[in-house]
């Protein structure tokens, strides 16, 4: 399906100036930009909140999912049914470029190929919200934050003591069970959250149909005691155990894939605040392992280990002007074989020390800004350094011009080092040879309300780069190392959102236009020198662009309510075109994936003072579409569940 790109501009636009909306223009506070609560309309950066009303609101068992669903900007896709392999892309980069943070802290799994966090493992019920920071931040954030950064924030206990829980059942014979009790006082808070999701699930790839079962067992526990008037201390874990079968990509082979995942997750804060200053010390401790059995009966272990130590600390000058510092130290550790050639289990570790600081300032009456430095001293690499700033110029109580300018760093994962099929030491090459990779991005936005329309809209213009990229696939013979050419992604972002006081309606509308270039798979030079002449494809735009990006994205929902106890939502998306690698079943031939549109409906129904019935179909119309190659997408499918909330 081919759809005539005047036309998708001109709904966006109809949609945006032909309803007269009405709503409420309520401040936010977001914590994410400067690692302290701020007000967004002082933020530089471009923020994405989902809050809790977005989360309750949403029928999906998995955060990724609900991220998904709620915004165009943030391009997701998934290698199968629930529980496959998911990749959130942020700015039209790589998942490996963006970094996850829960509660503050760093999730990285130092066993995956790229040290990256799987999100399809983090189920929704135990979130009480999301920030998504666009753009490069690895002087806050450190190595991988190119494309931007994910935070999640999870349940904390409220005022007395509280329990909740929901039962669901649906389509491909879905169980899901979660419960939680919390409560807080004087001194105490406390937060117990626990999770079970099975589902029989649908065949990973598209040229069978056997079902891919999925199982997720998880519990995240948050306590904190307020010591004095100045203390406090925090623990949070968060443990899940899951279960996944997966197809093999080869066609010809047997289907009988397994992962076996345990990830555990421990951190321990100690606050002091007093006077002007605010100092956090936090310990993190991460452990992952993985069981994968392969179609030969082949059974493989792979373990992550992950230490860190964290320092950060705030002055404030006054109400406008403060200042964040910290230091880092992160140790990772990974133990499996080799690639394809198995054999004995291998170690590899390396460690980051960093030191930055973050300065928020108030130069004139109508102007934030920020400017912040960070030096990352690497056991390999060496000492490199990153660098932001920030604008936000209020033209009037409702209206901003926002900027943001960022510098950063993709250190090479310990896979990059020991594990790859070919490593560049099995090239004849040493550790040091490997570059870290680097990334500038830069962005301009405007936001307004409305008030007499209650409208809020906003629209950016976004440009990133990326140098010395890791290569190591099929067209370059699987040797490790850095390409030379430069990869680029630029577009808008456009979003509207309509909340009237005293209607029954609200509209929420986005599209987002993405111009993304791989020169690391595309460029003729590059290729030249692994003996592969050109891209795979060749005549469009499209046929150079970064894999699964999609150069048009719309999003957009309607919320009705049809009284107090009844409350729905329709929700529609459009994804463009994109492209895709081949693999082994069509000689790594890249493909163009189709566009598509996908429709959800959702609907709550509050039957007591604290109960509420479930009802959802998603993919309404059934349809058929692809966000990987050969990878399977849920067809129609439905979720009734009840849910009691205190």
């Amino acid at each position: 399906m081919r759809t005539n790109v005047k036309t998708i501009v001109f709904i966006i636009i109809f949609s945006l100036i032909s309803n007269k909306v009405l709503a409420e223009n309520l401040p936010i506070i977001v914590i994410a930009p400067g690692k302290n609560p701020q007000s967004l309309a002082t933020v530089g950066s471009s923020v994405t909140v989902i809050d809790g009303d977005d989360l309750n609101a949403s029928s999906n068992f998995s955060l990724a999912n609900i991220i998904d669903d709620n915004s165009t900007n943030i391009n997701m896709f998934q290698m199968g049914g629930t529980g496959a392999n998911t990749g959130i892309q942020l700015r039209g980069l790589e998942k490996r470029y963006s970094t996850v943070y829960v509660d503050g802290v760093k999730m990285l799994d130092p066993s995956s190929s790229d040290g990256s966090f799987y999100m399809e493992n983090i189920m929704s019920n135990s979130i009480d919200r999301v920030e998504i920071l666009k753009g490069t931040q690895s002087s806050l954030y450190g190595s991988n934050a190119i494309g931007g950064t994910i935070h999640i924030f999870t349940k904390k206990g409220r005022e007395g003591n509280n329990s909740n829980f929901e039962i669901e059942t649906g389509t491909n014979n879905t169980r899901n069970l979660t419960y939680s009790v919390d409560g807080s006082n004087d001194k105490f808070d406390y937060y117990l959250g626990l999770n079970k999701l099975v589902t029989d699930g649908i065949s990973a790839m598209s040229d069978n149909n056997e079902d891919d079962q999925y199982r997720n067992d998880g519990i995240v526990g948050n306590l904190g005691y307020k010591i004095n008037d100045n203390f406090r201390i925090e623990n949070s874990f968060r443990y899940v155990d899951t279960f996944f079968e997966y197809d093999a990509v080869n066609s010809s082979y047997k289907d009988i894939n397994s992962t076996d995942n345990i990830e555990g997750t421990y951190t321990l804060k100690l606050i002091h605040e007093k006077d002007k200053f605010k100092n956090s010390f936090i310990y993190n401790k991460l452990y992952s392992e993985r069981a994968t059995g392969d179609h030969a009966n082949t059974y493989t272990n792979y373990f992550g280990y992950r230490d860190a130590i964290n320092y950060l600390g705030q002055y404030n000058f006054n109400l406008d002007n403060r200042i964040v510092y910290g230091i880092d130290s992160e140790f990772d550790t990974s133990r499996y074989p080799k690639d394809w050639s198995g054999g004995a289990m291998r170690n590899h570790d390396e460690s980051i020390i960093s030191q930055y600081f973050d300065l928020q300032f108030r130069p004139f009456e109508k102007l934030y800004s920020t400017f912040g430095l960070r030096s990352d001293d690497h056991t390999t690499v060496g000492r490199k350094t990153s660098g932001r700033a920030t604008m936000n110029y209020k033209l009037n109580k409702n209206s901003k011009i926002r900027s943001s300018f960022g510098a950063g760093v993709r250190f090479p994962a310990l896979y990059d080092y020991k594990y790859a099929s070919t490593t560049i030491v099995d090239n004849g090459g040493a550790l040091e040879d490997l570059k870290a990779e680097r990334g500038l991005s830069f962005d301009v936005g405007y936001d307004t309300y409305l008030e007499n329309l209650n409208l809020g809209l906003s629209i950016a213009l976004f440009r990133t780069e990326q140098k010395n990229s890791l290569l190591n696939n099929a067209r370059t013979g699987w040797v490790q190392g850095n390409a030379t050419g430069v990869n680029t992604s630029e577009g808008i972002e456009l979003s509207g959102n309509w909340k009237p006081t005293d209607k029954k309606i609200s509209l929420d509308f986005g599209y987002t236009f993405v111009d993304s270039y791989d020169a690391a798979t595309c460029d003729p030079e590059e290729l030249a020198a692994y003996a592969d002449s050109e891209c795979r494809l060749t005549g469009t735009k499209l046929a150079t662009a970064k894999v699964r990006v999609p150069r048009h994205a719309i999003q957009s929902k309607i919320n009705y309510n049809f009284n107090t106890n009844l409350k729905t939502s329709l929700s529609g998306k459009y994804i463009g075109e994109t492209r895709d690698f081949g693999n082994t079943n069509n000689n790594w031939t890249d493909v163009i994936l189709s566009d598509y549109f996908v429709f959800d409906l959702n609907t709550k129904y509050q039957i007591f003072n604290n109960y509420e019935l479930i009802f959802s179909v998603d993919n309404i119309l059934d349809e058929n579409y692809t966000q990987a190659y050969q990878y399977s997408t849920p067809g129609r499918t439905f979720n009734f569940g009840i849910r009691r909330v205190y």
